[in-house]
């Protein structure tokens, strides 16, 4: 979990599981590489815990929980340059004040390039904040935090999940805070003249609504919010929820899937949709699937596997993930679900993590780049232990 310092001293050579994908004799093969290791300057970040985002320019950004300057946490960037490979810069250092401290989640652009996510502790309140980087003339970052949360029986408190966009406005959920203290949804809305303006759309302990949002929110075409949540629901094993918009600025909160043991438990990944309205998501036990039919929707269990980041699509449907354990070393696994005629999906461990320059533990999600190829970070693992950036790029082999 995040804070914990994972013990391991693994070097061995690379591990990979082959798929087959039936195509003649050739078959596809994931080969992994260590794009940066951090700690090689004390400053460059520590312990990344959230996936990665690309510019238009095919650089990349993410956060790491620990390290820089103030030992607080970062925002960094890879720049690609052709036949020489990533170079990382710090973009800002937590800690300097109440700039906010602990970033856990990841970042979203909006277009105009500027940076927005959160910090888990920090800010005016202590409780966390939503902040912005804005690109500097010359090179550079200008960080500001447009929001800090408050401990007053009100406002949510440490998000936990990134952020995301819709309208203009940023939503996105606390894992603590609201009038249970079991963790909001948020929205900020940019107000005229500049500055953001800050309110809870659903306080979770309402019963059976669920309890404690450790995921981030996606939106349907209709405005509508969905999300999970790791604790609470009929049977205290986590929730699937909606959020829909009402007359008047209200939102009204309904579970979609309460979690019940067998099918799964604690859900703490986020959700994705499929080009049919179709919800996908993990537990700490699951992949699962939701179906929307009239009259709600209808669960099923894709896979039993290990504590699964969040999901994507890959270019030909298939699922693609990271478990944080498992796999041979037990430091995590990339995988492939893969459809097949009937509704059936095939299960398919594409790599087996070691720690070492191969990186260990990846709690974060993956990124799909352009050609295919798959980004994504550790927890520990690389020259010092305080994690790696990864690629993991398909080969045909014969």
């Amino acid at each position: 979990m995040p804070g914990r310092r994972l013990s391991i001293g693994l070097r061995a050579t690379l591990f990979l599981t082959v798929a087959l994908f039936g195509v003649g004799t050739l078959a596809v093969a994931e080969t992994e590489k260590e794009l940066y290791s951090f700690g090689t300057n004390g400053m460059d970040g520590a312990y990344p815990l959230a996936g990665l985002i690309f510019d238009g320019a095919g650089n990349l950004y993410g956060t790491t929980v620990d390290g820089g300057a103030y030992g607080a946490g970062t925002v960094f960037e890879l720049a690609h340059k052709a036949g020489a490979g990533w170079t990382e810069k710090v973009s800002h250092s937590f800690g300097n004040g109440k700039d906010g401290a602990f970033p856990y989640a990841g970042l979203i652009f909006d277009g105009s390039g500027n940076l927005y996510g959160t910090t888990y502790e920090g800010g005016t309140g202590a409780s966390g904040t939503v902040f912005e980087l804005t690109p500097k003339a010359g090179g550079g970052w200008t960080e500001k935090v447009i929001y800090s949360f408050n401990s007053n029986g009100r406002d949510g408190e440490h998000p936990y999940a990134g952020l995301i966009f819709a309208a203009g406005h940023l939503f996105g959920t606390t894992y603590l805070g609201g009038t249970e203290n079991f963790g909001t949804v948020f929205e900020l809305t940019p107000k005229a003249g500049g500055g953001w303006t800050e309110k809870v759309l659903h306080s979770f302990g309402h019963g059976k609504d669920g309890a404690l949002p450790r995921a981030g929110l996606i939106i349907d075409a209709a405005g509508d919010l969905y999300g999970t949540t790791v604790d609470g629901g009929v049977d205290g094993l986590g929730a699937v929820f909606e959020l829909t918009p009402k007359a008047g600025g209200k939102w009204a909160e309904k579970v979609l899937h309460n979690f019940k043991g067998q099918d799964g438990e604690y859900p703490d990944a986020g959700l994705i949709f499929d080009h049919a309205g179709n919800l996908y998501g993990a537990t700490q036990e699951t992949i699962f699937e939701l179906t929307h039919k009239a009259g709600g929707w209808t669960e099923k269990v894709l896979h039993n596997s290990g504590s699964v980041a969040s999901l994507i699509f890959g270019a030909a449907g298939n699922l693609y993930g990271t478990t944080t354990y498992g796999g041979p070393y037990d430091a995590g696994t990339v995988f492939e679900l893969m459809r097949e005629a009937g509704g059936r999906w095939t299960y398919t461990t594409l790599f087996g993590f070691m720690g070492g320059e191969f990186g260990a533990y990846p709690y974060g999600g993956l990124t799909l780049g352009t050609s295919g190829d798959m980004y994504g970070t550790t927890y520990q693992g690389g020259a010092y232990n305080y994690g790696i950036v990864f690629e993991m790029t398909p080969q045909l082999i014969q």
